[in-house]
């Protein structure tokens, strides 16, 4: 039998979502049991409820943690900084495929997994994809805005482009857990620049 050591007080909750957040990318949201949370983290159940009133109310947590960690990780990046507000799109575009290389479950997007899951059964859950998937367009929304407004092209807007990097993500990453190979995720991606290169008049990669 094992023994559960006591976690330092304020670490019980933190440890629970990165316990969640790898074994929701693993396993799915369903096939992840408080039990085993518990054991992945090193707490008891009681810490469990004590921060989480059900394991619906970790999965609302843990999408709003993902949504915190990854708008710091992508705001914080150098393509950020650079002045053309294309090179700045191409340079996310750039970062998503380089994470790309990592083993396929830790490049696949909590928000994404769980909503496909929870969608119906958990408002709250899917309330909270729902945020992240949002404020995933914010990664590229103010490039694109700035990209556009240097050069117009009719009947397109920024929100609508923004979208489509999200249907390239979420996409690319289905088909790579479908196919067990990262290279659809990778050629989304591709077929994604090649399509900005060609609307904004900007020569391909040599």
């Amino acid at each position: 039998m094992s023994i559960i050591t006591r976690v330092p007080r304020g670490e019980a909750r933190a440890r629970l979502i990165e316990a969640a957040r790898s074994m929701v990318r693993h396993r799915g949201f369903a096939a992840t049991s408080v039990d085993d949370l518990c054991a992945a983290a090193g707490v008891t159940k009681g810490a469990f409820f004590h921060h989480f009133p059900s394991k619906e109310a970790l999965g609302v947590a843990l999408v709003d943690d993902w949504t915190q960690m990854t708008g710091a990780m992508f705001a914080a990046h150098p393509y950020n900084a650079l002045p053309d507000p294309l090179d700045r799109v191409f340079g996310y575009i750039d970062l998503r495929r380089e994470l790309l290389g990592q083993p396929l479950p830790e490049f696949s997007c909590v928000a994404g997994t769980t909503v496909q899951e929870a969608y119906e059964t958990s408002p709250p859950i899917r309330a909270a994809a729902e945020r992240s998937i949002r404020s995933g367009f914010q990664h590229v929304l103010p490039h694109l805005q700035a990209a556009l407004a240097a050069h117009p092209v009719p009947g397109v807007t920024a929100e609508s482009l923004a979208q489509q990097f999200q249907v390239a993500t979420q996409g690319g990453i289905i088909l790579a857990k479908a196919l067990n190979d990262p290279a659809p995720a990778r050629a989304a991606f591709d077929h994604l620049e090649r399509y900005l290169r060609l609307l904004f008049g900007r020569p391909a990669k040599g």
